[in-house]
């Protein structure tokens, strides 16, 4: 048998998932969402939106994390089987094709987008929605921080202030 006939099996056998966006201050609600879509198959392939299409969605301040950082939170992740570095917003024939997806896994939607990244697996009927609606967001996240910023600040100037004098290194 020829190492091609193997792997053209192996594709087979393997049902192969894809998943695609920032996953910026990846986060236990990214591990939540990955441990969901890893129940619908065997093989995750997440694509990781760069950074300048990253601003044109959520805006200016993100990502927080650069795609170098994003790419690498990401692998760490033991329901990931492989990352699409750079990958499209919108998943189209060419992407599934390339890759020979048999599902397209994406967040339930909370508006509906006027530029439906998902149309074309819809479409086919290889579109599923997980329900995420308990699961923390980056934004959760960024917010937390900003509240909590000034209690940071304080408790940081008020150990300052007890080491002046002291040796502490």
């Amino acid at each position: 048998m020829y190492i091609q006939d193997i792997v053209d099996k192996a594709v087979h056998v393997f049902h192969l998932l894809y998943v695609a966006g920032d996953f910026d201050l990846f986060h236990v609600g990214h591990v939540d969402f990955l441990e969901k879509v890893s129940q619908e198959g065997d093989f995750i392939i997440v694509g990781l939106h760069e950074d300048l299409l990253v601003r044109k969605y959520k805006g200016h301040n993100y990502p927080i994390m650069n795609l170098h950082e994003r790419v690498l939170s990401v692998l760490a992740c033991r329901y990931v089987s492989e990352v699409v570095i750079g990958a499209p917003y919108s998943v189209d024939k060419a992407l599934m094709d390339h890759f020979k997806i048999d599902l397209v896994l994406c967040p339930i939607a909370s508006e509906e987008k006027v530029d439906d990244p998902y149309a074309y697996p819809r479409s086919l009927g290889k579109l599923k929605e997980i329900d995420c609606k308990a699961l923390l967001r980056t934004e959760d996240v960024v917010e937390r921080v900003r509240v909590n910023e000034h209690i940071y600040r304080a408790r940081n100037a008020k150990k300052a202030i007890a080491t002046v004098g002291t040796n502490v290194i």
